[in-house]
């Protein structure tokens, strides 16, 4: 058995376990490093990929939306690719949204635009309008609301047909007086125990119809990726 030399000092006779216990560490920290980077790396991959399949999905439900206003046969162009930024006080945007052209051979045959009834039961309530050329509505849909379920949310066209009869209207077939709800002397139908909600949309659609006519011309003439609005034009 070896003696101990006296002369060696405590860090030189323990010299190789604390080499071994640095290698340890040193081993642990790299294993760690490589662990988080290949975490981060996969959650990275999946951010890009559910960003990816979210977007797919969503611009599959607004070309859903538009196609159920709008229908093919009536137009040969992608309205996604039509799209263009819009602002209106008049039609309850206050922050820009989208609005989209329908073509048929190149040439315009819908405009579909964004509209908000501020004056729900319970909030505003979200909507697409449909326009063609001659200023009649191809169709309205709701896409948000807040309104009571069993009675307000019937004017989701999953929940009833009141939403139809819009279509075909126009300010020309409708006369403002008739711009109400049946109980007011309109010709719209209210929905049972919930009269504020019809009338609030009723409202809405008229309003869209107007500025529709005063700016048919510019809102047209807005290319893809531009952006309209009505204080541009003048409007207060």
């Amino acid at each position: 058995m070896t003696a101990t030399d006296p002369h060696q000092t405590d860090a030189q006779q323990t010299n190789e376990p604390v080499e071994t216990m640095w290698s340890s560490i040193a081993k642990s920290v790299t294993g760690l490093a490589l662990f988080a980077i290949i975490t981060a790396g996969l959650i990275a991959l999946t951010q890009v990929t559910t960003a990816d399949r979210i977007e797919q999905q969503v611009r599959k439900a607004k070309a859903k939306a538009l196609l159920d206003i709008v229908p093919l046969s009536e137009h040969n162009n992608d309205m996604l690719n039509e799209a263009y930024s819009i602002q209106a006080s008049e039609l309850g945007l206050e922050e820009p949204e989208q609005a989209f052209v329908a073509r048929q051979d190149g040439l315009p045959v819908s405009l579909i635009i964004p509209l908000v009834a501020p004056d729900g039961y319970t909030g505003p309530i979200r909507m697409l309008i449909g326009i063609d050329m001659a200023g009649q509505i191809k169709g309205v849909r709701v896409v948000e609301h807040k309104e009571t379920p069993g009675l307000g949310d019937k004017i989701e066209l999953q929940k009833s047909d009141w939403i139809r009869q819009f279509d075909g209207r126009s300010l020309d077939n409708t006369s403002r007086d008739q711009w109400k709800v049946k109980k007011e002397g309109g010709e719209f139908d209210q929905l049972t125990g919930a009269t504020i909600t019809p009338r609030a949309i009723v409202r809405a659609v008229r309003k869209a119809l107007v500025f529709y006519r005063q700016h048919q011309s510019a809102l047209l003439a807005t290319k893809p990726g531009e952006s309209f609005s009505d204080k541009a034009i003048g409007n207060p």
